[in-house]
């Protein structure tokens, strides 16, 4: 594409409405109206919904300065994906007719998000990531909201390889007394997905003040976190639904953890043994042929 995908596709439509044809002027008014909505549209379907054939949709993007629609289609869920409310994800739902086909969409399009993350995976950018996590004094990990639960999972595994990890309580008020002593020798890591937190924002200039190395786990290099980063592991993610999708996401974090288990694979078969020995011995899990009471 000629253009950047960062740009603001609203303005170069408003910027360039004037040169369009008549149809290509009653889909960029769609665009303008409803980009919540035509950021996940097909272009058939808005060409249906402004009466002009697909293929007048078609050379819209490409008069934009696209390779195609599916580009401007990206662009657009691109500009959109942290302003998007919840309240717009559900509208979006609404247009659903059928809601064991539109299931059906949201499960095809985690797939194809793991799918993608698979085909662009970056090994050696993963094992710089890991090199990180090893050579860190101590490792803060950060995720705010919905991502609190990916930082919880990622500090379980962590701690049981390493004995010098911090989950962050992202619920309290004292989150900069809680990385007050961060250094450089230190690691932190965010994680985070849009909605951005403007809080996880604060936390990442802060450390990065004070000279801390900052592993990002985020969507895309459009994402905030990834310029402020050291390295960032992308695992892009597509909004169909106004639940946020960790499918994506939780593969970054395994991918992240059995790096850094591989290299210490003696180590965590040790650690698992005695925690299986404590967990039979204290009753943590129900035996297999265990009867109920």
């Amino acid at each position: 594409m000629n253009i950047d995908a960062n740009d603001d596709v609203i303005r170069i439509i408003q910027n360039s409405y004037f040169k369009f044809s008549k149809g290509q002027k009653a889909i960029a008014q769609f665009i303008i109206d409803h980009y919540d909505k035509a950021a996940f549209m097909t272009a058939s379907k808005i060409g249906q919904t402004v009466d002009v054939s697909e293929s007048t949709v078609v050379r819209f993007a490409t008069a934009l300065g696209f390779d195609g629609y599916p580009e401007l289609q990206k662009s657009l869920q691109v500009m959109i994906k942290n302003k998007l409310t919840t309240v717009q994800r559900i509208s979006l739902e609404e247009d659903q007719d059928d809601s064991d086909e539109f299931i059906k969409k949201v499960l095809k399009n985690e797939v194809a998000s793991l799918k993608n993350y698979l085909e662009e995976l970056d090994q050696e950018r993963l094992e710089k990531a890991a090199d990180m996590v090893f050579n860190a004094k101590k490792i803060y990990i950060l995720g705010m909201r919905v991502s609190y639960t990916l930082a919880l999972y990622l500090g379980f595994y962590l701690d049981v390889i390493l004995d010098n990890v911090k989950v962050l309580n992202s619920g309290s008020n004292s989150l900069f007394e809680q990385i007050v002593r961060i250094s450089e020798d230190d690691l932190f890591i965010i994680i985070s997905y849009p909605r951005y937190s403007r809080q996880s924002m604060d936390a990442v200039n802060f450390v990065k003040d004070r000279n801390a190395k900052i592993l990002a786990i985020t969507d895309t290099e459009s994402s905030p976190f990834y310029a402020l980063s050291d390295i960032a592991l992308l695992g892009k993610s597509n909004m169909v639904s106004f639940v946020d999708s960790l499918v994506t996401p939780m593969a970054v974090i395994n991918s992240l953890i059995m790096s850094v288990g591989i290299r210490e694979k003696d180590d965590v078969v040790h650690y698992f043994d005695i925690l299986e020995n404590a967990w039979d011995r204290y009753s943590i899990y129900k035996k297999p042929l265990e009867e109920d009471n």
